[in-house]
């Protein structure tokens, strides 16, 4: 008894050291990753504005609530950029004073249809009653919170409206810039030219470096801007279905095909199971040995597996087609019959009436009224069957109007009863007027569609337990290489290929082209993960990630693997420049054209407001400025041209007559730059000191 005494005293002095040395632990965790570690207690700040933690989660998880199906990396993402705007916005309304009323609040307010058009705020005519409104909160006092951030949006939205006037006022377009965009527009030149193409040198014949990309980018810092990234290069170990795990479940299928004999312990004796020809319960035999539940309905050829849509279709009673691949299964079917007119296809012409089901009628009328026009378009359809597309779009109150009518093929019952009797009734080309709860119908059957019944059997091609097990131990083995040797190197050697790397953001969800893989890109954003580190990535229904963290872009500019595909083009073209101008020498256009191997051409009466040259060639502004900078049979030096290097001949410059009024032509530039206000908040973003703490907190 004594030595048992020791051994509990012992076990709990042992149970207590390691409850000490886990609450060590994980204090330790929470000041290096988890809440005491938190730089700030606020999720962010713009312009020296916090934004506190415990707010943004709540607006998040709503928005998370709010039943629109995304992720809570995509709320979080959604609520961040509305909080920025907002704050910005909020800084500006402040230092103009801007103010707003109740007047101006209720306004925004009654433009939200579930207040302004709601039925306990109306009167007895049908319009918004603010008494009716106020009473209703006043009595209603668990509602009240609901409408105070109601009033709090709409006196948000009110100021912003104000601004945005404010700035749209501010937008003035000069009676210079009217003259300037006439002139443009009536101003002509006729030139000759030579064009030597830039794809007349070989894209290999000239080599440009990432220093050099760089270098473009720097002085061009602004199209290149971009966040902090994250190099990541991975592999990815695929757990999919071998040879010989297909080879195994086209055998089960084709077995299922003929009977078996199987041992029934009751009787002692073996009983011979009916296979897939002969069983007896169709339904019963496929449940009990598919992936995929039986069906019973009809199946018109289109909706069938393209590959294979012929054969099955054609099946006779009886019949069996398989095994053949069928998206993600392999299948066995077997014809049950065949039947015509599954589907149908129909055009329809809508004419609601007060009192119906109706969502949007063009025009309020009567029952009789609606009635009578609805048996007017249906003579005009019977005296001109072609007409009724048009009548479709100028006199139903369906959606479908701006289709001409046309819903598409549906299957029987799909529509309200009356409409699905006349169409499963009749004929392709049967045109008729039936009434239901959304009006009157003026109906035409455009076609129908003959379908099959088949029973199959469908089993999901999948990889087995041994499959999944030897791409486990490799995926390992890699990781474990991996993190001893160079990634590219120990990929070689074990026959696995190493991905295009992806350069990820803070915030990204999607990684590369395996989609939405968060938990790759907080990993590497991690403040425990070094430059080198290699992890395993569990993927379901696709494998293994074995992701390497490369290293970070700080530089605030895109990284040179995703500029090159745009920059490259331009400084190719520009190396391209110096060599044709070599060429490009002469006194005259024909001796340049001569010795740049290329033909001279003509252009006739181009304009500055559409400087195309003909034959397909395209906009070349830099061209036609310089033309129309010449005198009348002067020759240009080459110029450097969206699709090649040109020299100019001026033959002739004609200048617009003079006019007394642009008006015309300033409001043709307003019109240009009727969006230029919303350019406002992009720039007040760009400008701004944001600070982003998001992933302190885990998102």
């Amino acid at each position: 008894m004594a030595v048992l005494a020791k051994i509990r005293q012992r076990s709990a002095l042992l149970i207590g050291v390691i409850a000490l040395a886990l609450f060590a632990f994980i204090i330790q965790d929470l000041f290096t990753r988890g809440t005491f570690g938190q730089s700030s207690k606020d999720v962010g700040s713009i312009d020296g504005k916090d934004i506190s933690f415990e707010d943004f989660r709540v607006k998040v998880s709503n928005v998370e609530k709010s039943g629109q199906g995304i992720t809570s990396t995509e709320a979080a993402n959604r609520v961040w950029d509305q909080e920025v705007s907002i704050a910005l916005l909020s800084s500006q309304f402040d230092k103009l004073g801007l103010r707003v009323g109740e007047k101006h609040i209720l306004e925004v307010l009654k433009s939200d249809p579930n207040i302004g058009k709601n039925p306990m705020f109306l009167n007895a005519a049908g319009i918004f009653d603010v008494v009716k409104f106020k009473d209703y909160f006043k009595t209603n006092p668990e509602a009240a919170q609901y409408i105070a951030q109601k009033e709090k949006d709409a006196e948000l939205n009110a100021k912003f409206q104000i601004y945005n006037t404010l700035i749209k006022s501010g937008l003035y377009t000069t009676a210079s810039e009217g003259k300037l965009k006439y002139e443009m527009e009536a101003n002509k030149v006729s030139f000759a030219y030579a064009a030597a193409p830039y794809s007349s040198i070989k894209d290999s014949e000239v080599k440009i470096s990432d220093d050099e990309i760089v270098a473009y980018m720097k002085k061009n810092e602004k199209k290149f801007k971009a966040d902090a990234t994250r190099e990541i290069q991975y592999v990815l170990v695929e757990d999919k279905a071998s040879k010989e795990d297909e080879a195994e479940i086209k055998a089960k299928l084709t077995a299922l095909l003929s009977g078996s004999v199987v041992y029934n312990a009751k009787t002692g004796k073996n009983d011979t199971l009916p296979g897939f020809k002969n069983a007896t319960n169709i339904a019963e035999f496929v449940n009990a040995n598919s992936d995929v539940p039986y069906d019973s309905t009809y199946v018109p050829k289109n909706a069938l597996p393209a590959v294979d849509a012929d054969k099955l279709f054609s099946l006779p009673a009886g019949a069996i087609y398989g095994p053949y691949v069928y998206g993600r299964y392999y299948a066995i079917s077997k014809s049950l019959g065949f039947k015509a007119g599954v589907n149908a296809k129909a055009s329809h012409i809508l004419i609601g009436y007060e009192g119906s089901q109706t969502p949007n009628p063009k025009e309020k009328r009567t029952k009789e009224e609606a009635k009578a026009k609805a048996e007017e378009i249906l003579a005009q359809v019977q005296a001109n069957p072609d007409s009724f597309m048009m009548l479709a779009f100028t006199s139903s109150d369906d959606s479908s109007a701006q289709q001409g009518g046309d819903l598409g093929y549906f299957g029987p019952n799909q529509m309200v009863k009356p409409f699905n009797d006349f169409v499963f009734s009749n004929g392709i080309g049967k045109v008729g007027l039936v009434e239901t709860p959304f009006g009157f119908h003026i109906i035409k059957i455009t076609d129908k569609q003959d379908g099959i019944r088949l029973a199959t059997i469908a089993q999901k091609i999948e990889p087995s337990e041994a499959t999944s097990d030897k791409v486990f131990t490799l995926a390992t083995k890699f990781e474990m290489d991996a993190a001893d040797k160079d990634f590219n190197a120990a990929a070689k050697e074990l026959g696995l290929k190493v991905a295009q790397p992806v350069n990820a953001k803070a915030m990204d969800e999607a990684f590369g082209p395996l989609g939405n893989q968060r938990n790759i890109v907080r990993w590497a954003f991690d403040k425990e993960t070094d430059k080198g580190d290699v992890k395993r990535f569990e993927i379901a229904n696709i494998g293994h990630v074995i992701a390497q963290y490369k290293g970070e872009n700080k530089s605030g500019l895109v990284s040179v693997d995703m500029a090159r595909p745009y920059v490259e083009p331009i400084l190719k073209n520009k190396k391209k420049a110096e060599l044709l101008k070599a060429k490009m020498q002469g006194s005259s256009i024909e001796s340049i054209a001569k010795a740049a191997g290329v033909a001279v051409q003509q252009a006739t009466d181009v304009t500055l407001d559409n400087p195309v040259l003909p034959g397909g060639v395209g906009q070349e502004p830099r061209v036609v400025g310089n033309a129309f900078a010449l005198t009348a049979n002067k020759i240009s030096a080459p110029i450097e041209g969206n699709t090649g290097v040109y020299v100019v001949k001026n033959i002739k410059t004609v200048k617009a007559p003079a006019i007394a009024n642009h008006a015309a032509y300033v409001e043709k530039v307003k019109a240009q730059s009727a969006n230029d206000a919303s350019r406002v908040l992009p720039a007040l973003k760009n400008n701004a000191k944001i600070e982003d703490n998001r992933l302190q907190f885990n998102y």
